[in-house]
């Protein structure tokens, strides 16, 4: 699916989706230690630098086995790592992944999200060729469901009750972009 030892860069006016590295260590661990960051997660905030260091083993390999493709969001000004962006779920047969995405909360509102959402979405429909993209979000976090509408990603559906972290129950909304919508390009 995608060639090479490592992941490509996908470069955006004020961001870059680039490789992840062990220098990343201590930027991850700060985002997803973050309560702010990880309250709409699917798990709970990492609680020691080793989870870290393993998450950059696990998307080395995740890319290794094409399995999962995690870049680093890294402003273009001084390389310094404020966020992820993931595919995942990937089936390549079907031609859809599912897309995930954090970002350091002091950077929210910027529209750095944006940016580096642009880049990724590109690059699943033109490099991948996939037709179909999905985005799992809980339907109470507005700037993360603002951030895929604003691209075009349509809800298609609630699933309740569909996640528990730290024993809170959370429903979950999901959409979806087609690659043929996004040939007119990203909603304003």
């Amino acid at each position: 699916m995608i060639d090479g030892d490592q992941l490509p860069t996908l470069a955006a006016p004020r961001v870059a989706l680039r490789w992840l590295k062990a220098a990343d260590v201590g930027a991850l661990y700060g985002i997803f230690s973050d309560p702010k960051v990880m309250r709409w997660w699917s798990t709970p905030p990492m609680s020691d630098i080793a989870q870290a260091e393993k998450l950059v083993a696990d998307i080395h390999e995740g890319f290794r086995v094409q399995r999962f493709f995690q870049w680093g969001i890294a402003r273009l000004e001084d390389d310094r790592l404020i966020g992820t962006c993931t595919l995942f779920a990937i089936n390549e047969s079907q031609g859809r992944a599912e897309v995930g995405y954090a970002l350091g909360h002091e950077h929210w509102g910027r529209g750095y999200m944006n940016e580096a959402l642009t880049v990724l979405v590109d690059f699943a429909f033109g490099k991948l060729a996939l037709r179909r993209l999905e985005a799992d979000i809980d339907p109470c976090n507005a700037g993360s469901l603002h951030a895929v509408e604003r691209l075009g990603f349509r809800r298609e559906g609630l699933l309740r009750e569909r996640w528990k972290v730290n024993g809170i129950l959370g429903d979950s909304v999901v959409l979806g972009l087609l690659s043929h919508e996004w040939r007119s390009g990203p909603a304003e």
